[in-house]
């Protein structure tokens, strides 16, 4: 045996280091002896290979100590999201407002009343949750919350419309994220999809041709992550109502990006529908998403008439759908910021829509002032951001960019392996940090992570 070996501690005489009491009480004992045997195996290999090593105890402290923090490190972590996209699916979307995240805190650490009645001592109904904030904010009678807005689409349709017609514009049949196409969604509902029009033209008369004794509803689908320009037309809300009511077919609408009025004043949401807009027009149900323009977490509100509720409320998939206390929580105090008139300073989504280019530009000249300090090549130029999140297509929101010229692939890379992660996006060649979507006061923050980055490529 290769005198080498005999050198190697046992586990437990490993585990007695100092060091290794600060992770046992981190990681726990089992996983600890799990990363001292590793690593001890992996001396042995490289012993065997006929390389020498240092000191071994201490080549297999330092070895466990990474596997640990390797393998039992969250998947989940947060992240600078500094590409200028405000409802970034990939980093999450919203980021949750302070009052939001203080609600969750504070209700997810205890019990609630989330299917308990407290006037009457027995159980009640989550579905009741939010439902007041909802209609108050959009004028419809009820309201219910469900998990997401696909999910909203899903239970609206299986509720109404199971095994007879939904009549939907040809130009409407979406793809959404991730591969999902509405006219999918629409088949798991049992509806039978009935198409009309053309991509790029629909008319109020095709509609009305195609309603028989089958049709169960009229659906309006709000094109929310793609625009169709030049020879187009599709016929207004009210139009669609009005044919409804004709022939008595309720009109129901997914509105996608879940806008509120005089949420925010950005002029980039001016072709964006709100659902108040579209229950006062007379349509008998909207479904938006919470986690989108609404600056909430991921839900799918479904809002109308007290009839149509009814039935949704009523219909098995909406167990498998619901929300959880958490979801409540933090969308309660988001309409609630919504309501007291504040969103647009206090609701992150919100308050970066409205942040102005001369606003960015003054925190992008500092930006670059400190970066350019440290040796980088830095410049300031004019961009653009983007709502994202498959809303507002097309929307232009002028912002100041801050420009590094580097090796613009690596620093991209050597950023998103900084602590915390910092997103950054390629643009002509250079790596590109729009302040828009990150906080004021993570600006030195951001700062740091780039000197650190560049640093590792320019030691």
């Amino acid at each position: 045996m290769n005198d080498s070996f005999r050198l190697i501690p046992s586990i437990e005489q490993i585990r007695q280091r100092p060091a290794f009491r600060p992770l046992e009480a981190a990681y726990g004992q089992a996983a600890v002896i799990d990363a001292i045997r590793g690593e001890a195996q992996a001396i042995r290999d490289h012993l065997a290979a006929g390389r020498t090593t240092g000191d071994i105890a201490e080549a297999i402290e330092r070895g466990a100590k990474r596997r640990l923090e390797a393998d039992l490190r969250p998947s989940l972590v947060r992240v600078i999201n500094a590409t200028g996209v405000i409802v970034h699916t990939n980093l999450g979307r919203a980021p949750l407002a302070r009052a939001a995240v203080d609600r969750v805190a504070a209700l997810a650490a205890g019990y609630t009343n989330l299917e308990y009645d407290l006037d009457a001592g027995h159980r009640g109904r989550r579905d009741v949750h939010a439902e007041r904030a909802i209609c108050r904010l959009t004028g419809a009678d009820a309201a219910v919350v469900v998990n997401n807005n696909a999910a909203a689409t899903l239970l609206v349709l299986a509720a109404l419309a199971a095994g007879r017609e939904v009549i939907v514009s040809r130009g409407e049949l979406v793809e959404i994220g991730g591969g999902f196409r509405v006219p999918d969604v629409m088949t798991q509902s049992g509806a039978m999809l009935r198409e009309v029009g053309t991509t790029n033209r629909t008319r109020a008369a095709d509609y009305a041709a195609a309603i028989g004794d089958r049709t169960a509803l009229i659906l309006r689908v709000h094109p929310s992550n793609f625009r169709i320009e030049g020879f187009t037309e599709r016929p207004a809300v009210a139009d669609l109502v009005a044919i409804g009511r004709r022939f008595g077919v309720p009109v129901v609408e997914d509105l996608g990006s879940g806008l509120l009025a005089a949420t925010t004043a950005a002029a980039a949401l001016r072709d964006e529908p709100d659902a108040a807009a579209s229950l006062k027009a007379g349509v008998t149900a909207v479904m938006f998403s919470g986690d989108k323009l609404l600056g909430g977490p991921q839900a799918g509100l479904i809002a109308g008439t007290a009839e149509v509720l009814s039935h949704v409320r009523r219909h098995p998939l909406m167990r498998a759908l619901r929300a959880d206390k958490m979801t409540y929580a933090a969308l309660e105090a988001t309409l609630d910021e919504v309501a007291a008139g504040r969103a647009t300073t206090t609701v992150p989504v919100m308050r970066m829509l409205s942040t102005s280019r001369e606003e960015i530009g003054r925190r992008a000249d500092l930006l670059a002032e400190h970066l350019s300090a440290t040796g980088l090549h830095v410049m300031v130029v004019d961009g653009e951001s983007a709502v994202g999140g498959g809303s507002a297509p097309g929307a232009h929101l002028p912002t100041r960019l801050v420009a590094i010229t580097a090796p613009a692939e690596r620093l991209e890379a050597a950023l998103r392996h900084q602590t915390p992660p910092l997103i950054a996006r390629i643009d002509d060649g250079r790596v590109v940090i729009d302040l828009r979507t990150v906080e004021p006061d993570m600006d030195a923050t951001v700062a740091d992570l780039v000197g650190a980055a560049a640093a590792t490529l320019f030691p």
